[in-house]
């Protein structure tokens, strides 16, 4: 990119970025990083920044083995997160009985593989117990929530 901008190179790159995926560009996902670089001339590090104002901004979303893609506007918080937001939206406190797997995996648009490795993780953290046979239970309230 020639010349110096006043507002930084990254931003100008993210700017010209989000005026292409606004303007429909991107079908098939964003260039890579490397082909970003030839593009505007700038260092692997700019172009990072760039994408990662993007991503703050929902626009945009890594996907392993496949590069950056436009998001559709789902839901990308961490399942735990969104597991204890339910609990605190729900009203629930210690002792109550958290929703089967089954409707977890309804209510998030999630499998089982990937609902799993969450409640785990909470699990761990103490917050949920496991009961077998029974299900699953709340052992402490996760912070921020107040009941």
């Amino acid at each position: 990119m020639p010349g110096t901008s006043p507002r930084g190179t990254y931003l100008r790159i993210a700017d010209s970025l989000r005026k292409e995926i606004r303007g429909g560009g991107f079908k098939e996902g964003l260039p890579s990083e490397a082909e970003l670089m030839g593009i505007h001339g700038v260092a692997r590090t700019t172009v990072r920044r760039a994408l990662e104002i993007l991503e703050k901004e929902g626009l945009i979303h890594s996907v392993p083995g496949a590069g950056r893609m436009i998001s559709d506007g789902a839901e990308r918080r961490p399942l735990t997160q969104r597991i204890t937001d339910l609990i605190a939206e729900r009203g629930l406190s210690v002792g109550d009985s958290i929703p089967s797997e089954a409707h977890l995996c309804e209510e998030f648009s999630v499998s089982r593989g990937a609902l799993r490795p969450a409640l785990s993780t909470l699990e761990g953290q103490g917050i949920l117990h496991a009961v077998h046979g029974k299900g699953r239970f709340i052992r402490a309230l996760p912070p921020g929530t107040d009941s």
